[in-house]
């Protein structure tokens, strides 16, 4: 007898991110909901990829209330950085093509501030791709 093992997803993942959102809620709330934002996207990607590449992504409050501080600053540029390289890596295991890795971050977010507008194309880049793992998992799991 032949058994057929469908994965199914665990939950729904939000699809419905975006950078006007995220920066007209985060100005009227405070900056409380850019911090909620970012704490779904790393929840996200973890219930996404982890099943497949064994990596798991620091929480973004762990992140943004305790090692951001201790590290001067630091450690929130190597959380972009991983996190990005995953997205990237988990887009091209799914078969999704969009340009999206660390190497967008240094680009757009980094090098990008010195024209200004590099920080928002890089996050407009970042929820767009983590919209499309969202839906893709949403469907195949």
């Amino acid at each position: 007898m032949e058994q057929t093992i469908v994965q199914t997803p665990v939950a729904q993942l939000k699809t419905n991110r975006g950078l006007l959102k995220y920066i007209l809620l985060s100005l009227i709330t405070f900056g409380i909901y850019g911090i909620v934002a970012m704490s779904g996207v790393s929840s996200d990607i973890n219930i996404a990829a982890s099943r497949y590449d064994g990596k798991k992504t620091m929480h973004y409050c762990l992140l943004f209330f305790v090692f951001s501080w201790l590290t001067f600053g630091i450690a929130p540029l190597v959380w972009f950085h991983r996190i990005s390289a995953r997205m990237g890596a988990e887009l091209t295991r799914r078969g999704i093509v969009y340009s999206f890795g660390a190497g967008s971050f240094w680009g757009w977010y980094i090098l990008g501030s010195l024209i200004g507008v590099g920080p928002f194309i890089y996050f407009h880049k970042f929820f767009k791709a983590m919209n499309l793992i969202a839906a893709d998992y949403n469907v195949k799991g």
